[in-house]
């Protein structure tokens, strides 16, 4: 009998790490079948570590009645307790789009250790439910670690005026006496920017050297972006420099930042060292380029990198490039082009860049085109109060008073809301 169960035993072993190959593979199908033949087999009592494995897989191919399934049997089986399973069924249904279903499992586990309280604050996070992540984050009863600071860090600093939020959850993470690892710096980075923190970035950039994690492409791409959206070029260059390796996204980071600031000749000469290093630019390297073009007022020089995208690197521009491209014209008051560029677009014109036309429209008095691109917009986003407002100005700056008024008055009629004042941040340095 002993040899038996040993036999067992051994068999179990090898189905798991059969399992966990498959999962690892990402061959989900065949991983959730294995699970089930290993489930159906009554000589196998299956433990807490084929669970998370097959919750794993039902997550990547969104079967959240699957979930709800190995969920049923967990409380059969008396293994909720485990945090391992717990943290794993709260992944799965948020994952599997029942974050509802999640908070539910996660009120009703008997046990919460970190990582349970972790995967509920980082599902909050990934949904960009920022405010539900912070107050869990807050109503945490077990003493948090960097994991759970990085996830909410990281979800402030992706949010609209979210940055200073971020950086006062970083000071009280220095404060409880944690250290930030790679995945805090990488989380920080943006948020320094959103408020313009040059000394935090340098801050930031020190603890990359000291912890020797500076030479990380991730890091140094993330540091090279840093410094030069603040306007820091020579730092973003020392650091770009000083890399081992290079790859298309830290290239990126230090064309942008070039072209971002209107040094659009050291911007081409960067590209074409990029070439010759062998990397390739890509669509979002090149979508950064154009982006930086239309901040800085480059308008010809955008024409230019447009140009070469999709003829000399056969990259089919998709319709954040062009929304950029119309933007820097629009911006330039070459509206007649701008429209041509939205009217020669190979798919539907999108709300930003139906919004620039307009915008550069009521800066230019041109009425007509204002007229055109306020009703594709009024089209698009019927809700959007500063479409109307924009007509409205557009005809009050041309003297037509009347059909502004008439606009203002079918705002009103349709029940559109004007927005709120803006707000913004700063940190002095």
């Amino acid at each position: 009998m002993s040899s038996l169960h040993g036999s067992m035993h051994q068999r179990l072993l090898q189905l798991t790490k059969l399992l966990t190959s498959y999962v690892n593979q990402g061959r989900h199908n065949q991983a959730l079948t294995l699970f089930s033949q290993m489930f159906a087999n009554p000589d196998l009592t299956l433990d807490p570590f084929a669970f998370p494995l097959a919750l794993k897989s039902c997550a990547a191919l969104h079967l959240p009645s699957t979930v709800a399934a190995i969920h049923s049997h967990s409380l059969k089986s008396n293994l909720l307790p485990n945090p391992f399973v717990a943290s794993a069924l709260v992944d799965s249904y948020g994952k599997s789009d029942s974050i509802v279903h999640a908070r539910q499992l996660f009120d009703e586990c008997p046990q919460r250790n970190v990582v349970v309280w972790n995967a509920m604050i980082s599902l909050y996070s990934h949904s960009n439910d920022v405010a539900s992540a912070l107050r869990l984050f807050d109503m945490m009863d077990v003493p948090p670690t960097v994991s759970s600071y990085n996830c909410v860090i990281a979800a402030l600093a992706e949010s609209e005026g979210g940055s200073s939020r971020a950086l006062e959850l970083y000071g009280r993470m220095r404060a409880s006496g944690m250290a930030p690892n790679l995945i805090t710096v990488l989380a920080l980075l943006p948020a320094c920017v959103g408020v313009g923190a040059l000394s935090s970035i340098k801050e930031i950039h020190g603890f990359t050297f000291r912890n020797n994690i500076h030479k990380h492409v991730q890091v140094g791409s993330g540091i090279v972006e840093a410094y030069g959206r603040c306007g820091c070029l020579v730092n973003a260059r020392r650091v770009f420099d000083l890399m081992p390796q290079r790859d298309v996204v830290v290239w990126s980071s230090m064309v942008s930042s070039y072209a971002f600031h209107g040094q659009a000749d050291i911007a081409m000469l960067t590209l074409k060292q990029m070439e010759s290093d062998n990397v390739r630019p890509d669509w979002i390297m090149l979508l950064g380029v154009l982006k930086a073009c239309s901040h800085a007022g480059l308008t010809d020089d955008a024409l230019h990198f447009f140009d070469l995208m999709t003829k000399h690197y056969g990259i089919q521009a998709c319709s954040e490039h062009y929304s950029c491209l119309v933007d820097v014209l629009s911006r330039a008051g070459r509206l007649r082009d701008a429209y041509d560029v939205i009217q020669g677009m190979p798919m539907k014109a999108t709300p930003k860049a139906w919004g620039a036309l307009l915008a550069a429209c009521r800066n230019y008095g041109e009425v007509e085109l204002a007229e055109i691109a306020s009703q594709a917009l009024f089209e698009i986003e019927p809700d959007n109060s500063g479409n109307f407002l924009l007509l409205a100005n557009s005809y009050a700056g041309a003297g037509r008073y009347e059909e502004a008024e008439k606009v203002r008055r079918e705002m009103i009629e349709r029940g559109v809301n004007r927005r709120g004042p803006g707000s913004s941040w700063v940190i002095s340095q």
